[in-house]
């Protein structure tokens, strides 16, 4: 079927047609057409087909497996539940993506006023700066900036960041049992620095998250601020009413 002869570019034409399929005759975690067969059966080059896919990837509503396809996405798994200890790369698992962290930056710093008043520590205290991108499927979706208490953290290197997660160090190795973390986000736009490292258009659509973790002594031992691509995130809160 050859696609109508319209000003609206060939591949967004095809992420149109593909969207209304996928809203009422795929579900969830079938595998689409290859490459291939959509280019035979729009007449369409591989090129505007890949462009579409892309696109439809982008908007969160297929997932693409190196060597195995792309698939319908299950968006109502891809929301993140605020009321549990969040993961991402648990939640990237679940959704069957391949989650990958790059460490950015690994540094001791000195408190200032601003952290002092977030971390509820002295102005001059030591922290260990943290800075990660965090991807899927090759994907950036992330960008993590979060503080450490060095007192509560002594001899942390960046070696042990690569080879555990962060909670895991936390938990396991300097035994600070995590009692509740608090959690905001807002709507934002990428700044340049961001959009650079998140592979999108500087003004683009990001969620701007602020969590602060307490341990079972109501002491700060995390503060992390999160831009992450509001075109692959999703958050859902549940309200349960008390007796």
């Amino acid at each position: 079927m050859a696609m109508a002869a319209r000003k609206q570019p060939l591949y967004d034409q095809l992420v149109d047609i593909l969207t209304e399929k996928i809203e009422n005759e795929y579900r969830p975690g079938d595998l689409m057409p290859s490459e291939r067969e959509l280019s035979e059966r729009y007449a369409l080059s591989r090129t505007t087909v890949r462009l579409a896919l892309q696109e439809l990837e982008r908007l969160g509503l297929v997932v693409r497996q190196h060597g195995r396809g792309t698939f319908v996405a299950d968006r109502a798994a891809q929301a993140t539940n605020l009321m549990q200890a969040y993961s991402f790369t648990n939640q990237m698992r679940s959704l069957g993506r391949v989650p990958e962290t790059t460490i950015l930056e690994f540094s001791e710093i000195e408190v200032d006023k601003n952290l002092a008043e977030h971390l509820g520590v002295r102005i001059g205290d030591r922290l260990y700066k943290l800075k990660r991108l965090r991807s899927a499927d090759g994907m950036p979706m992330m960008v993590e900036r979060t503080y450490l208490p060095v007192r509560k953290f002594m001899g942390l290197k960046r070696p042990m960041l690569e080879q555990m997660s962060l909670y895991d160090i936390i938990e396991q190795v300097y035994r600070e049992k995590i009692r509740v973390a608090e959690e905001e986000f807002f709507a934002s736009i990428a700044r340049p620095a961001d959009a650079h490292l998140l592979d999108i258009s500087e003004g683009s659509p990001v969620l701007d998250l602020v969590r602060t973790t307490y341990n079972a002594s109501n002491e700060i031992v995390e503060y992390t601020l999160s831009v992450a691509r509001a075109d692959q995130f999703k958050y859902k809160v549940f309200h349960q009413r008390s007796e």
